[in-house]
Parts: structure tokens; C-alpha cells; sequence
């Protein structure tokens, strides 16, 4: 497997990791609270309520990390060391990269 430069690296990532938090932040602006009035019509009303309120702050932590992963790529590739496994040091492969650009293990390492 011939491993790409950093240019190269930095080309075909970096535009889809730049364009992410703008994504994330936008999503994340447009979770809507749920409000958990005591005099719904019933029961299962105030159950459902509570349960989206559950899945939309369990979304905003998954946006959060992914924020974070994100940010944390695009450092890597200021850096140099954007494709390179965390634990062994070998090139992770751009068919794993293209997956998800935020990766810092290769498959060997992941198992």
C-alpha cells in the first residue's frame, strides 16, 4: 500500500472535516426542548414526553463527541500526524479514512 503525503492527506480530507462543525453546530441549534408539563392529556403523553427529551439530549452528547473528534482530526492534520494508528504507528489506509476521517487506530490495532 503506497501511503499518501501530507498534501495529499490534507486535500482529501480536510474540506469534509472543515465543513463538519458548521453541520453540527447547526444540528445542534435545532434541537427543540421538550416541554414536560404536569397536565398533559395522560400518562403515556408525559412518557413520550420524557423519552424524546432523553433521545435529543443523548443526540446532542453523540454531536458533541463528534464535534470534538472532528476538531481533534483537523489538529492531526495541521500537525502531520493525520492517518497515522495512535497505538502502531502504521498508515490506518485511506479505504478507513474515507469511513470516517476522525479514526486514529487501524483495523489491526481496533481488534
Amino acid at each position: 500500500m503506497v501511503e499518501p503525503s501530507d498534501a495529499e492527506l490534507r486535500e482529501r480530507y480536510r474540506p469534509s472535516l472543515a465543513a463538519e462543525p458548521q453541520d453540527l453546530r447547526a444540528a445542534s441549534g435545532s434541537t427543540t426542548a421538550v416541554a414536560l408539563v404536569q397536565q398533559t392529556v395522560g400518562r403515556l403523553n408525559r412518557m413520550e414526553a420524557m423519552q424524546q427529551q432523553a433521545m435529543s439530549a443523548a443526540q446532542e452528547i453523540h454531536r458533541r463527541a463528534r464535534l470534538s473528534a472532528v476538531k481533534a482530526a483537523l489538529r492531526r492534520l495541521d500537525d502531520g500526524d493525520f492517518g497515522w494508528c495512535a497505538d502502531c504507528d502504521e498508515f490506518i489506509g485511506t479505504e478507513r479514512l474515507d469511513l470516517d476521517p476522525t479514526l486514529t487506530r487501524c483495523v489491526g490495532c481496533v481488534r
